[in-house]
């Protein structure tokens, strides 16, 4: 892992900073997510967030068919 010093605006890191907080990431992390996204990584970064971790298995006994049949009606 290297290390990497950036000279960016006080506002802006204060902003970074409360959004990290709320989403439960470090702002490294979200600096490593984006500069992989723009040099055109393959692999998703932040592949296990709060967020993520919360809701997976939610729809694990979703009724499938009742959704497609909602989408069918919906898009016709």
């Amino acid at each position: 892992m290297s290390k990497l010093t950036l000279s960016v605006d006080d506002r802006v890191v204060f902003r970074a900073k409360r959004y990290a907080k709320q989403h439960g990431v470090s702002v490294s992390e979200m600096v490593e997510a984006y500069l992989a996204a723009v040099a055109g990584s393959s692999f998703p970064v932040m592949r296990d967030t709060p967020i993520l971790r919360s809701v997976r298995g939610s729809l694990a006994k979703a009724d499938r068919t009742g959704y497609r049949k909602h989408l069918a009606a919906k898009y016709r």
